[in-house]
């Protein structure tokens, strides 16, 4: 849905913190700059870094380059560790994800993949929040509320987290977010429709390939165009924030594997690629990561 702009929902910037795709004024005094060992392109302006991404600034205004990295993490970054070649994989598979739910009528950042490691997106204000969807028990789920793992759930659940390092991204309640600003009414009201939207596609989506969607994380964002405002989808869709298991055995394809030191992590993104047609036609080189430069 499309909104006019309106000074208290502009105001709804986090302090405090620098979420994916929102850049305060402060990130735009980071001067380093980047050589992609990927394509040899020209060197841009890096805007923000986080846990899995890099951002840059984009060939046109209203425009960023999201580049994914093969760090990962767990725990709020408790532990940290390197996934070879899983930025590449998560760029294709968000990639496909992302065009997918476009071709339904969920509105995105996306725009198009640049590279095997970089996408252009569209700059919004990330709404600081994490959308939690929930179909089979798992994670902190099962653990709070003592349900066993793979327990089919009566009905899907949406949970909200505040994007908040610091605090360990609490839990939060409707309550919370209208009342402290971060999203209005109607901002919830479309990030449930398009949520639950998302959700219905993907799961239908994972299936038809052998793949349970038994939970996943979203964040959305506000595009602005001139005086008007809309909610959109944002971030990325991958095995990094899905959790997904074959329908067959239950085995887990998604960052889990790196969680619990299941072992083979690469080739767990690997497979959900190949079962989504989307393995990628990179050499070693596209393996690469980013090499800083003074």
């Amino acid at each position: 849905m499309i909104r006019p702009r309106t000074p208290a929902v502009r105001s709804a910037a986090v302090a405090g913190h620098a979420p994916p795709c929102y850049i305060p004024p402060t990130c735009a005094t980071d001067l380093g700059r980047v050589r992609m060992g990927i394509t040899g392109m020209a060197r841009r302006r890096q805007l923000y870094e986080g846990k899995a991404k890099v951002l840059f600034e984009g060939p046109e205004p209203g425009t960023l380059v999201q580049y994914f990295k093969d760090d990962a993490s767990a725990g709020n970054g408790a532990k940290k560790g390197i996934i070879t070649g899983k930025g590449v994989l998560n760029n294709r598979i968000s990639e496909y994800l992302m065009m997918r739910l476009t071709e339904i009528g969920v509105p995105t950042h996306f725009m198009r993949r640049l590279n095997m490691r970089e996408q252009l997106i569209r700059e919004v204000e990330i709404i600081p929040l994490e959308i939690v969807v929930r179909n089979i028990a798992a994670g902190s789920l099962s653990t709070r509320l003592g349900i066993p793992e793979g327990t089919r759930l009566p009905r899907s659940i949406i949970e909200y987290y505040y994007k908040n390092d610091a605090l360990n991204d609490p839990m939060v309640a409707e309550e919370h977010i209208t009342a402290f600003g971060w999203a209005s009414t109607q901002d919830m009201d479309d990030i449930v429709s398009l949520t639950l939207r998302v959700n219905d596609f993907l799961t239908g989506l994972f299936l038809g390939v052998g793949i349970s969607l038994v939970d996943f994380k979203l964040e959305f964002g506000r595009l602005w165009e001139e005086d008007d405002m809309r909610v959109v989808l944002a971030d990325e869709i991958s095995p990094d924030n899905c959790r997904l298991w074959d329908t067959k055995t239950n085995e887990k394809m998604d960052k889990d594997r790196f969680r619990r030191d299941m072992g083979r992590v690469e080739e767990a993104y690997q497979e959900v690629a190949r079962r989504l047609g989307i393995l990628p036609e990179a050499g070693n080189n596209d393996m690469k990561g980013p090499e800083a430069m003074q």
